[in-house]
């Protein structure tokens, strides 16, 4: 039997290259001689650049930026074997990086993912690629935009940030200063953007504002409550028209503004980058079409499997290329949470979770390797068992 395993990470616990070796063993538990390839996939939230680096055999770079509540945080990009970029704004400004109960959605600033975007040009990178998922922010990308050069005043005419580019985190621009905002000036933006192409992978299509956007769908995962919501969303709506009335460009309602507390508009805005879905640019990229047209199966699967896995999500576009393609595809997650009616008609046969009794979700994570090995192994059970019953028909 040919097997490919291409998964996403199991976000907290396992990455996607972890995750696929678990799956491995899971399988040969039951089938010991089966062919089995694995892609690391990501669908641009955290775990892109490692998934990417590793599937296009490129090389990682480690730098230290500031994370969102302006700690110093390690983190690493890829630069790929012909000279792209490749990076997560989650690893620098990431929900991830924000202990529990230090969430601050009006504090948290993109400010380290401008970082990560400044290292990629002292690099020479002139293409980069970047996955937004998994952000602790809502500042409509100020942050980021002022960490590569862009400067904000208030309606005083005062510098939000100081007047030099900052270096301690009380100056950082976040999701509280957007109402602020009086006027921008452009000029000193870093001036190797305007010859770099970025590519924003993106996995969602909301708008910066109103009831679909950043602050109130992303914004409850993050800490925001009523108020705060109501208070970033007239915020982003307040920059979008500062930006719209000095430069001329409107963004707010295109498809992925709203990702990451709107840091897809302020990509788009400030650094003219382009959005691409981003499942689908890691399938192409990884040769996933022809690695999958010579397999039996296909395994894939992410940290939990609910509703939103068939928007976007790696186990859709996984499963939609495999329907495509007459090869039946199985998901894995770590827990299934809801009805999973969208994701079997995307073209997924069956699911199975990891976790099978009641326990925490530390419990959970600090065991998902093994908990991910008991479910491929009793998902590979019942192919073996489907095998023989249509054997005796």
């Amino acid at each position: 039997m040919r097997i490919l395993i291409a998964c996403d990470s199991f976000k907290g616990s396992l990455s996607s290259i972890q995750a696929a070796q678990h799956i491995l063993t899971g399988v040969r538990r039951v089938f010991p001689g089966s062919d089995a390839d694995t892609i690391p996939m990501a669908d641009g939230g955290e775990g892109t650049a490692l998934a990417l680096t590793e599937a296009l055999g490129g090389k990682l770079q480690h730098i230290r930026v500031f994370g969102p509540m302006g700690h110093p945080v390690e983190t690493v990009f890829g630069i790929l074997p012909g000279g792209e970029a490749v990076m997560d704004m989650a690893s620098a400004s990431g929900l991830t990086l924000v202990p529990d109960g230090q969430r601050d959605i009006l504090a948290a600033s993109t400010y380290g993912t401008g970082q990560l975007i400044l290292a990629a040009l002292d690099q020479g990178c002139r293409r980069i690629y970047l996955g937004i998922g998994g952000s602790a922010t809502n500042d409509g990308g100020l942050g980021m935009a002022q960490a590569l050069g862009a400067r904000f005043t208030d309606s005083q005419g005062n510098s939000l940030g100081g007047e030099n580019l900052p270096s301690r985190p009380e100056t950082f621009l976040a999701g509280k200063h957007l109402a602020e905002v009086a006027a921008m000036d452009l000029s000193a933006l870093d001036p190797r953007l305007a010859a770099t192409e970025i590519s924003v992978l993106c996995d969602v299509t909301n708008p910066l504002c109103g009831p679909s956007g950043a602050a109130y769908i992303y914004g409850p995962q993050k800490g925001a409550g009523p108020a705060e919501m109501a208070l970033l969303d007239e915020g982003l709506a307040h920059l979008s028209g500062i930006v719209t009335r000095s430069i001329g460009l409107d963004n707010g309602n295109t498809p992925g503004a709203g990702a990451a507390g709107g840091l897809g508009f302020g990509l788009m805005t400030f650094t003219g980058a382009k959005l691409l879905p981003g499942i689908e640019f890691l399938l192409n990229a990884s040769g996933f079409d022809e690695k999958a047209a010579k397999a039996d199966l296909i395994i894939t699967g992410e940290g939990r499997l609910d509703h939103q896995s068939a928007f976007g999500k790696t186990p859709a576009g996984i499963a939609q290329r495999g329907k495509a393609l007459g090869v039946p595809v199985i998901a894995l997650g770590g827990a299934i949470e809801g009805s999973l009616d969208q994701l079997y008609r995307a073209g997924v046969a069956t699911a199975e979770a990891g976790v099978c009794a009641p326990m925490s979700l530390a419990e959970a994570m600090d065991g998902a390797g093994a908990y991910l090995e008991d479910a491929a192994e009793r998902i590979m059970r019942a192919v073996a068992l489907g095998m023989g019953l249509k054997e005796k028909a």
